[in-house]
């Protein structure tokens, strides 16, 4: 009730919203609907990545000219602003130190924190905005006199992982017009307003690494130092390219096949999967077992907590968690709070918990806010 009552207060009053216009089918609907439902209206893309930097194929060009004959379409103003610095210092060099320590940062998490509900919406105030609109899939509620992301009703396309380091101030001040929509429905308001990306194929992936391998790329900024592979008792059975080129969980791309000494226990044949980066030894742990116990981990920690109720919950809540994007919520328990630390146990032991992505903890539907795994067992 409360989203419909607010709804209607932002119609009545004609509000302004700058829509961050992307190129694609989400944020084009976005623009559309806000266009129908009476909103003065402007686009906004944000140029984040500069054309030519090497290893890149990031498709600017391409996407800023959908975005404008969209615009023209139906009938609104589609400017470009250039944030590459901005993107540069708070996300891109971010995740590069990152993957030096032997983490995993998510730049979709860093750069909706630093760019899109930081300096988009500060660049949005000063276009005389009062509010700002994106095409996630993530819903606007209150809840304990703040302002949080709820579930939207697209579940398989919820955001609210990438989302959750937004303040209720953020939020209180965006619009998600997408909230009560799902992907497909989203296509066919495209097609029935013949809106030229109706069709357009989804951003996968990183969107400055673009459809090229990821080792590909990150070895064009780092330097890749290779090492041994061994196996769960530490015998070395390969050599890696570098520790920045895998992630926990990975399958693909580790370059090791049938392996004699596994012939007597049948795994000869069994994929290997990535376990354990070892920085200071600068091994690469494989094992053969999806599920492995050194895969698996029940206790989490996560350092640098964002609260968007602004008060940390109590060693004892039962809560839902996420430890990566599109994973179904999982039952924990809060076992330890201290300063910008949490840490939880999970009812059932969770895979391939990775260092440098992020721990998103939930009361049911709504997000309460999440920060950086730091550490688990």
């Amino acid at each position: 009730m409360f989203l419909l009552k607010e709804t209607f207060l932002r119609k009545k009053m004609k509000k302004k919203v700058v829509v961050g216009m992307s190129g694609g089918v989400d944020s084009s609907v976005t623009a559309l609907l806000l266009k129908k439902q009476g909103y003065e209206v402007q686009g906004l893309f944000m140029r984040n990545w500069e054309y030519g930097i090497k290893g890149s194929q990031c498709p600017n060009r391409i996407e800023f000219e959908d975005a404008k004959k969209v615009g023209e379409l139906i009938g609104i103003e589609v400017k470009g602003k250039d944030f590459v610095q901005e993107y540069k210092t708070k996300v891109f060099d971010v995740f590069l130190e990152g993957l030096k320590k032997g983490l995993t940062p998510n730049p979709d998490i860093l750069c909706n924190r630093e760019i899109k509900f930081n300096v988009f919406l500060n660049e949005a105030k000063k276009m005389g905005a009062d509010f700002i609109a994106t095409g996630h899939y993530a819903k606007i509620a209150k809840y304990k006199d703040h302002f949080v992301l709820d579930t939207p009703k697209d579940n398989s396309k919820d955001q609210s992982y990438f989302l959750h380091a937004l303040s209720s101030e953020q939020l209180s001040q965006a619009m998600f017009p997408l909230a009560d929509l799902t992907k497909s429905e989203v296509r066919e308001i495209a097609k029935e307003h013949n809106l030229p990306v109706s069709n357009k194929k989804d951003s996968t992936g990183i969107c400055f690494i673009g459809n090229q391998r990821f080792d590909e790329f990150i070895t064009q900024h780092l330097k890749a130092i290779p090492g041994d592979i061994i196996d769960e008792n530490g015998n070395i059975i390969g050599k890696h390219k570098g520790l920045i080129c895998y992630t926990l969980g990975q399958r693909k791309g580790i370059g090791i096949g049938g392996i004699k000494q596994t012939q007597l226990d049948n795994n000869i044949h069994k994929p290997w999967y990535v376990a354990k980066k070892d920085i200071r030894n600068n091994t690469l742990t494989i094992v053969q077992d999806t599920n492995h116990p050194l895969l698996m981990s029940k206790n989490v920690e996560a350092s640098h907590m964002h609260w968007v109720l602004e008060v940390a919950p109590k060693v004892g809540d039962k809560l839902m968690a996420q430890i990566r994007y599109r994973q179904k919520k999982q039952a924990c328990t809060v076992t330890q709070v201290d300063n910008d630390k949490v840490v939880v146990e999970f009812d059932k032991p969770q895979r391939a918990v990775t260092l440098g992505q992020s721990l998103v903890l939930y009361d049911g539907n709504y997000c309460l806010g999440g920060g950086f795994i730091s550490n688990y067992n």
